[in-house]
């Protein structure tokens, strides 16, 4: 499951020796499976650990998994980076963001999966998002935009050389993309 380096099991221990007793180490994924995922590790009083987490048995100490988070750290590494200055703690999780649905997964979960991992980083630098409301028999996306995007006057272009472009690349049963969004309500566009 994950992988805890000596380095990192000893910089534990020496943590846990500054504490008060009756403390632990718990790791959680915050927003698992999209592409704003990170990992979270704190002290956790060993009383307060749910029933449910995952123990990780140490040499001398015990890592507790959030049990929804644990399957995101399948493959995870944990190790401690010594350097001049001090060091620091890395940890490497490849499968917190969540991996890319096969070719034969139904179509909107590869949609979903695009527009999580390519297209909503890419309108969020403006202040925008999308979101999937449906797919149809036809393939054509449909697509409610906000934030930013909506009521923004280059929405359109989004939509045709953005979103549909991009989607139609990465998963070419997409047809086309619709947008069902009423633009005339949008309270912050990010271009008028």
């Amino acid at each position: 499951m994950i992988e805890v380096h000596a380095s990192a099991q000893q910089y534990f221990k020496h943590l846990l020796e500054q504490q008060a007793d009756g403390l632990g180490i718990r790791m959680v994924v915050l927003n698992p499976g999209t592409p704003t995922a990170t990992c979270e590790l704190g002290f956790v009083e060993l009383d307060a650990i749910g029933a449910d987490d995952v123990v990780v048995p140490l040499d001398g100490l015990d890592l507790h998994l959030e049990a929804a988070s644990a399957p995101y750290l399948d493959n995870a590494e944990i190790e401690f980076q010594e350097e001049a200055t001090g060091g620091q703690l890395v940890v490497r999780a490849p499968d917190i963001r969540g991996r890319e649905p096969d070719a034969d997964a139904p179509l909107r979960e590869r949609v979903q999966f695009v527009l999580d991992a390519e297209i909503n980083p890419s309108v969020a630098a403006h202040g925008g998002r999308v979101a999937l409301v449906d797919v149809d028999a036809a393939g054509i996306v449909v697509l409610q935009f906000g934030g930013g995007c909506h009521g923004c006057g280059m929405v359109d272009v989004t939509l045709k050389q953005g979103v549909e472009k991009t989607l139609k690349e990465r998963i070419p049963e997409v047809a086309g993309v619709r947008d069902v969004t009423d633009h005339s309500q949008g309270e912050n566009p990010y271009y008028s």
